[in-house]
C-alpha cells in the first residue's frame, strides 16, 4: 500500500546535520504511514556518499544545484507523490510518535490545509524555539511573533500552550501540507529564496479557504540557526526584504499602501537602532533589502480582494512600549 506521508528534509552540504539527526527522524516516524526523504540541493561536501552508505533505505531526491529552502522544497514535492508533505528541517529531532497526531488531525479536519507541531528548542528541551514555538501570528503591521516567542523573548513551555487552535502561519522547521493544495496555491515563492516564505504559503493557504492549525500534542525539537546564526547580516537582509514583499504580494489594494508605509517607518527606527549600537553590517542589510523590495515589488500585480492581516495587536508598542512580553499577555 502507498504510504500517504512523505517527510521531506532538505539538505545542502548538511552532512554533519544528516550523520546526527536523520537516525532520530528515522527512528521516531511511524514508516507504516509515511517515508523519509532527503531532497539534496546540490550538495559536494559527502553528503551524498553518507546517505548512500549509511541511510541506503532513504529515498534521495537530487537536486543539480542549490535552488534555496522554497524552490528546493518546490522541486522536491514535484518529484514525489503523497497525499501530505512534511517540510522537516534537517536540524530537528522529532519525539517518537510525532508525526501521528498531525495524520491523525489532517485526515480527521479536510478543512486544515497545513499544520505544525509544537517545537522546542534542541538545546533545552523545556523551552519553546525561535522558528514557531507553538503556533505563529502576524500583527497589525505584518511583524511575525508566535505562541510562546514575541521577539527575542521566549518561554518556558509548561503546558500553558496545549491546545489546538487555528494560526496565522506554520513552521517551515516542520510544517505538514496537502500536497495537492500546497501546488496548487503554487507552493513556495522561490523568489524569496530562504526566511518567511512559508508565512507567504500559509497566507495563501488561508486565502484560499484552509485554515492553519497548530498541534502541540505532537513535538519536535529545533536547533535553529542551522542554516545562518541568527546575528547575521545575510538573515537581515532576507527577513527585512521578506517581510516587505510578504505583505505587498498579499494586501489588497484598499490597505495595502496604507500598513506598508507604517511598515517601512518601523523598519527606519530598526535601522537607527543598528546604528546606535554600531551594528553596520545590519543597518546596510536593512537599506539592501529596502532597495530591492523596490525592484521586486514590479514581479507581484495580483493581490487578494480582502485583508487577513489582524486590526491588533501592535505587537512592537506591545512589546517595547507596554512591556508585555508573552503572547498570554497580548489583548
Amino acid at each position: 500500500m502507498e504510504k500517504p506521508v512523505a517527510v521531506i528534509i532538505l539538505n545542502w552540504n548538511g552532512e554533519k546535520m544528516l550523520a546526527k539527526y536523520l537516525p532520530q527522524v528515522i527512528s521516531a516516524t511511524d514508516d507504516t504511514i509515511a517515508d523519509v526523504i532527503v531532497a539534496d540541493n546540490g550538495s559536494d561536501d559527502g553528503s551524498l556518499e553518507l546517505l548512500e552508505r549509511s541511510f541506503p533505505d532513504v529515498i534521495v531526491v537530487k537536486l543539480d544545484r542549490n535552488y534555496g529552502f522554497a524552490e528546493g522544497y518546490n522541486r522536491a514535492i514535484a518529484a514525489t507523490d503523497y497525499r501530505y508533505t512534511v517540510l522537516l528541517n534537517s536540524d530537528v529531532a522529532p519525539a517518537t510518535g510525532w508525526l501521528n497526531p498531525l495524520y491523525d488531525y489532517m485526515e480527521a479536519h479536510p478543512d486544515v490545509g497545513a499544520c505544525q507541531p509544537k517545537i522546542r528548542s534542541y538545546a533545552d528541551h523545556k523551552s519553546f524555539e525561535y522558528a514557531g514555538a507553538c503556533g505563529g501570528f502576524l500583527d497589525r503591521n505584518g511583524y511575525p511573533y508566535c505562541r510562546g516567542r514575541i521577539f527575542d523573548t521566549v518561554e518556558r513551555d509548561s503546558g500553558q500552550y496545549d491546545m489546538v487552535i487555528p494560526v496565522f502561519w506554520a513552521s517551515g522547521a516542520a510544517l505538514m501540507v496537502r500536497s495537492e493544495l500546497y501546488v496548487k496555491v503554487g507552493g513556495l515563492d522561490k523568489d524569496f529564496f530562504a526566511h518567511m516564505e512559508e508565512i507567504d504559503l500559509c497566507w495563501r493557504i488561508k486565502l484560499a479557504g484552509y485554515a492553519v492549525v497548530v498541534i502541540p500534542q505532537s513535538v519536535v525539537f529545533h536547533l535553529g540557526g542551522g542554516t545562518l546564526p541568527a546575528s547575521n547580516p545575510r538573515k537581515t537582509y532576507l527577513n527585512f526584504r521578506n517581510n516587505l514583499l510578504l505583505l505587498h504580494k498579499n494586501l489588497p489594494d484598499s490597505s495595502r499602501k496604507k500598513r506598508l508605509l507604517v511598515r517601512r517607518l518601523y523598519d527606519a527606527l530598526a535601522w537607527v537602532k543598528f546604528v546606535v549600537s554600531l551594528d553596520f553590517a545590519d543597518a546596510s542589510a536593512v537599506l539592501r533589502a529596502h532597495r530591492d523590495f523596490r525592484k521586486m515589488r514590479a514581479n507581484y500585480t495580483s493581490h487578494p480582494d480582502v485583508d487577513l492581516l489582524p486590526k491588533s495587536p501592535d505587537i512592537v508598542v506591545d512589546y517595547y512600549l507596554r512591556r508585555r512580553k508573552v503572547y498570554s499577555d497580548l489583548d
